[in-house]
This record gives structure tokens, C-alpha cells and sequence, in this order.
């Protein structure tokens, strides 16, 4: 088998289901005529480091390096390799029988975290709590083999990242040209056997790699290093989240020793015009979106105007070829939207193209990915639902756009129904006021079971000055209609903004706690604001009232800024108290406790009266 191009997913993406990159790519290619296979080197990784037979290695690796940690999971290693094919396959097919085996007591080697494993969960009745709480503990299991690994063999290990620390906002290329000269690990060395045996079976034109996260571009490099050292005739590609974010002001010519080019945005014009240059049918001028090395010195080429491809005629992606038998479905934490992300197996499809609001301050909006807002038919869109159903046989849908059209949404569920496809679905959205119980109520009835949106800082003085559409009188009463429509609800949650004082710090978490006691929404997380280099705030920090310190470009990375924020409070000592509460918010305890109880400091009191939230929802129901 040939192909033109091979698409490669690096390690370490979800591992519940397919990222759905090289899929978008692969059905827009196929209909050009470019021959694609692609390949999940993420999971394929995964499967294979977790076996009986490579745990052996891992155990003889860390005894040759001299490395102890973790000794429970080295005193119980004949344990450990007993037990792992028949944990992964449980994760991968969550069958009951082997869910009763996995609960014996006697079965698992009580590791360092299944010692402590929380009996108190309330699990659902019957075989679902059974199934449940085998891959929990599956989980646990697999994750104290994780924790080994990466203190005694690879330290750069991580199930949904690889070397990520070294990835983040890398101004300057020389540490990862560092670890690029070392000796591959031996996780490294498995990943690099797999794509060998990948690349002599379909001997690519051209091998592309999506980045999507910081996490995934070492793996990258050294999958990259290793083919032009292996197959110098083989030429490499670069794209993804990581390039379009991090890699627009490149410079430093040393990645190019291992890659040949970088494209950036959607990657469908560039990557045609990649092919049609090495096959020798246009010049390299004629590239677009694309950076090359010439001389030494990197170049951008942008033919323009740009061949546009609009949202509304790409095809369906296709995720044929992709090994979902393989997929694992983890239960590490028993928070209801957390699973979502990490257990069972979604198709992955986006509704409209960029952001339809492509306002919010904090936000990435000067970026093609955002702010170039493109949309379909719900027609079209059903028709493809209707295809990677047939593909997958996955009936589970992650819309998964910076915030879904409500006008989209609800021609969506209305062409959903009429056709009677069926299916579960999941998206981000803004909690806007298009959202009332009617349309709320359609959606459940189309399948949706759950939304994601921004609360951010749950401040009006702060919401306004971040642009964000919404205020928190809106956004009680519109999580309160889905949630009513029985709709989980998860809200991202910021502090830190620029002038973010203590009090509305406090405040904010106010506002959380009545919206859980309130069961307006049912999961949440705190992110501490980062100023970013394509946000309104990185390019005017004086408008925000920060002041950019750092850091220094030095010719590779550029993203995520450093800041002084003099009238703001001291933000990152408030985080283990944030979460503290909030933890114990998902759990439906602790809404009586003192504000002041989740921190190990004085803190000021809260200005919002008990019953806000509960005010604003009395008012609507009214009127």
C-alpha cells in the first residue's frame, strides 16, 4: 500500500476517543484524489506500553537505571504485570464479567493509589455502578503505573501529554534541541519502532503531524528526527493548534534540521498546494501559508489570495482506518462533566467554523481559527452526522467550537428530529439569552446532554470590561433552563483577570456556590487568567491596566505573556482555596460552610446577598 500523505496523531492526545484532525484532513484529501492513511500513534503508543510484556521492560529499565521510587509497585511488579491486559481490555470493552474480576478484592495489587481509594462514592445501582467502579479502580491501577514510569524511567511521561513542560511557551528552541540530542527513552524507542513499521507500510510522499497542544510537539520532533535520519526521502509537515498559536512570529531555523515545513490555520489549502509542489507541478512560491527554510533563514510563503475552502462544502471527516477497538475509557475522577472528556467514545465534528461572538477579551480572536466565523446548513450537517455514524458506528457527538451557534443549534435539533437520527451530543456554547427553556428543550430532545460555557470571573464589572456578552443574572437563568431540561451544565471559571480585586475574587465564588446549590450547573473549573500574545489584552495591555513583562522572544515560541497587575489582587494564592470549595461543591456538600473556611489566610467578606442567584431566577419565573 502507498499513500501520498500519512497523517500521524503524536503522543499524547485523549485516549478515550479519535482526535479528529487527521480525519477533517483525510475527507477533504480523499475528494481531491490524494491518497491518505492516517494513523493514531497516541493510542497505538498507549496499547502497547501497557501490556504484560513491555511492563517487564519497564521494570528491567528501572532497575538498570538505579531508580526507586514508587518500591509498592516494585514489590508487587509480578502483580502489576498479571493484571494489565486484562484492566486495559476491561477499559477498552467494559464488560461485566470482567468488571466483577477486576472488584475482587483479591485481584489488583494495592498500589499507592488504590490504598486510598475513596469508599465512600455513592455508585448507581445495578450493573452500571458495578461497571462503574471497575474502571475507577482500573484506573487507579493504570495510573500507579503511569506515576512509576515516569519517576524511575521516563520523566517526561504523562497520559494525555509528553514533555510538555518543555513545550510550554519555548521562546527559545534550545532546550528541546537539548533533549533532542539525548538518547531516546525506552517509551521512545517503542513509539519510534511503531512508526517505522507504519512508514514501511504505506511509504509516504510526505508525513504530517498534528500538534495540537505543547504536549504533543516533542513527541513530534523526535518521530521527525528519527524519519529524516531513516528515510531522508520522505519529507516531513508541521500543523496544528500548537503551530497556529505559538509558531506565527518563527525564526530560529533549527527545527527545520527536522521538519521541512510548518503550516498554519486550516490546513486544507496548504497541504494540496504541499502536494502539488512535490510532485513537481507548481513552484515553491506558489505555497501557501506555509513556512520553509531557505538558505538559512525560515520564510513564509503566502501565495495570495489564499484558496478558500468554506466550511459549508468541506466534506465529512473520516475517521475510517482509525483503530477504535483500542480506545480506553478512563474514570479517573467521579466529577459527571470531567467523564465526558474522559470515558466513552465521541465523534468529534464542529458546527460552524471560528467563533460567531469573537469578542471576549482574553480570547484568541485576531486568529483564523476564531475570529474567521464560517457556517453550514443544518442539512448538510445531519448528512455528515448520518456518515460518520455509518463509518464509527458511534453514536456519540462532541460539537466541539469555541461556542456553538444558538441559531445553528436549534436548526440542528429541529433537522435532527425531523429525520429521526438519533444520536447523544455535547458542545461549548456562551450562555447567551437565546437560550430559554423552549430551545433548551428542544435540544434534550435532539440528544443534547450536557453544555459547556464560560462564567469566567462570575463578576458584572468584570464580565463587561472582558466583553463577554453575558452577565450573571443572564447566565443563572439560562443554565437554570437546561439544566431544568435535565442538560448538565459545566462552567469554565477564571480569576485573575486584570484588576480583579479580592473582593470580587470572594464574590465570584459567591456566585459559584448558589449557582451549584442551585443546581444551575453541575461542574465547573477554575483556570487562572494568562494574558496571550493574540488576545485584545496581549496586544493593549495599557487598556487593561497590566503592564507585559516577558517573556523575551528569542526566535521560536510566542503565546503566553507574563504580567504585573498592580491593582489587582495577589491571584495565585487564592487557587488551593478556589478549588478546595469548589471540590466540594461537585460533591453537593459544603454550601453552609464560611467563604472564609477554604482558605488558610484572612480573607474579606462577601458583598452578595445569600439569595442572588435565587433572586434572579424568582424575577424570571415572574415574568
Amino acid at each position: 500500500m502507498q499513500s501520498t500523505i500519512l497523517f500521524i496523531t503524536p503522543p499524547f492526545t485523549q485516549l478515550n476517543t479519535a482526535y479528529p484532525a487527521t480525519a477533517y484532513l483525510k475527507g477533504f484529501l480523499e475528494e481531491h484524489g490524494v491518497s491518505v492513511t492516517h494513523f493514531d500513534l497516541s493510542i497505538e503508543l498507549f496499547t502497547s506500553i501497557f501490556t504484560g510484556d513491555f511492563l517487564r521492560a519497564i521494570f528491567k529499565e528501572a532497575q538498570e537505571l538505579e531508580n526507586f521510587q514508587y518500591p509498592q509497585v516494585r514489590k508487587l511488579k509480578d502483580r502489576y504485570i498479571a493484571c494489565v491486559d486484562v484492566v486495559i481490555g476491561f477499559l477498552q470493552k467494559q464488560d461485566l464479567e470482567t468488571a466483577h474480576k477486576i472488584l475482587d478484592p483479591y485481584f489488583l495489587p494495592k498500589g499507592h493509589r488504590l490504598i486510598n481509594v475513596n469508599t465512600s462514592i455513592d455508585w448507581a445501582p445495578g450493573e452500571l455502578g458495578i461497571i462503574d467502579k471497575a474502571k475507577h479502580y482500573g484506573t487507579l491501577f493504570i495510573e500507579e503505573i503511569g506515576d512509576f514510569i515516569q519517576a524511575n524511567v521516563d520523566e517526561f511521561f504523562a497520559f494525555t501529554k509528553y514533555a510538555e513542560q518543555i513545550a510550554t511557551s519555548a521562546s527559545s528552541f534550545d532546550q528541546l534541541d537539548e533533549f533532542l540530542s539525548y538518547q531516546p527513552t525506552l517509551i521512545e524507542e517503542q513509539m519510534l519502532d511503531l512508526l517505522v513499521a507504519q512508514i514501511e507500510t504505506c511509504n509516504p510522499l510526505l508525513v504530517c503531524f498534528t500538534i495540537p497542544f505543547p504536549g504533543n510537539l516533542f513527541a513530534a520532533l523526535r518521530c521527525s528526527q528519527f524519519i529524516k535520519q531513516l528515510f531522508p526521502q520522505i519529507k516531513v509537515a508541521f500543523g496544528g493548534g500548537y503551530c497556529n498559536t505559538e509558531l506565527r512570529s518563527l525564526e530560529d531555523p533549527r527545527i527545520f534540521e527536522f521538519i521541512d515545513f510548518i503550516a498554519l490555520d486550516d490546513g486544507e489549502g496548504p497541504l494540496l498546494k504541499l502536494v502539488s509542489y512535490l510532485e513537481g507541478t507548481i513552484d515553491v512560491d506558489q505555497l501557501e501559508r506555509t513556512y520553509i527554510l531557505e538558505g538559512n533563514t525560515v520564510v513564509y510563503k503566502n501565495k495570495l489570495p489564499n484558496t478558500i475552502y468554506h466550511h459549508r462544502n468541506l466534506p465529512a471527516p473520516d475517521y475510517s482506518g482509525l483503530p477504535f477497538e483500542k480506545y480506553v475509557s478512563f474514570l479517573d475522577v467521579v466529577n459527571p462533566m470531567h467523564r465526558m472528556w474522559t470515558d466513552a467514545r465521541w465523534n468529534k465534528l464542529t458546527i460552524s467554523h471560528g467563533c460567531y461572538w469573537k469578542q471576549c477579551s482574553f480570547c484568541d480572536v485576531t486568529l483564523d481559527y476564531i475570529g474567521n466565523y464560517q457556517n453550514t446548513t443544518a442539512a448538510s450537517l445531519v448528512d455528515k452526522i448520518e456518515k460518520i455514524v455509518s463509518d464509527t458506528g458511534i453514536t456519540g457527538f462532541h460539537f466541539v467550537d469555541e461556542a456553538a451557534p444558538p441559531k445553528m443549534l436549534r436548526a440542528l435539533s429541529q433537522e435532527l428530529i425531523a429525520r429521526g437520527v438519533n444520536i447523544t451530543w455535547w458542545t461549548n456554547i456562551r450562555f447567551e439569552k437565546t437560550f430559554d427553556y423552549e430551545l433548551c428543550a428542544l435540544m434534550a430532545q435532539a440528544g443534547c446532554i450536557a453544555v459547556t460555557g464560560g462564567l469566567e470571573v462570575a463578576s458584572d464589572r468584570l464580565l463587561a470590561k472582558m466583553k463577554k456578552g453575558v452577565d450573571i443574572a443572564q447566565v443563572a437563568r439560562v443554565t437554570h433552563y437546561f439544566s431544568l431540561n435535565k442538560i448538565m451544565v459545566h462552567a469554565y471559571l477564571m480569576y485573575g483577570f486584570p484588576t480583579q480585586t479580592e473582593q470580587e475574587t470572594i464574590d465570584s465564588l459567591e456566585v459559584v456556590r448558589q449557582l451549584f446549590e442551585s443546581n444551575c450547573i453541575q461542574s465547573a473549573f477554575w483556570h487562572q487568567f494568562t494574558t496571550t500574545v493574540h488576545s485584545p489584552i496581549g496586544k493593549n495591555p495599557q487598556d487593561f491596566g497590566i503592564k507585559i513583562t516577558g517573556p523575551v522572544f528569542e526566535g521560536f515560541a510566542q503565546n503566553d505573556l507574563y504580567h504585573d497587575d498592580v491593582q489587582g489582587a495577589d491571584h495565585p494564592k487564592y487557587t488551593t482555596g478556589l478549588n478546595r470549595a469548589l471540590n466540594s461543591y461537585l460533591n453537593n456538600t459544603g454550601f453552609d460552610a464560611d467563604l472564609q473556611s477554604w482558605f488558610d489566610f484572612p480573607v474579606v467578606k462577601k458583598s452578595h446577598p445569600g439569595d442572588l442567584i435565587a433572586g434572579f431566577l424568582n424575577v424570571e419565573a415572574a415574568s
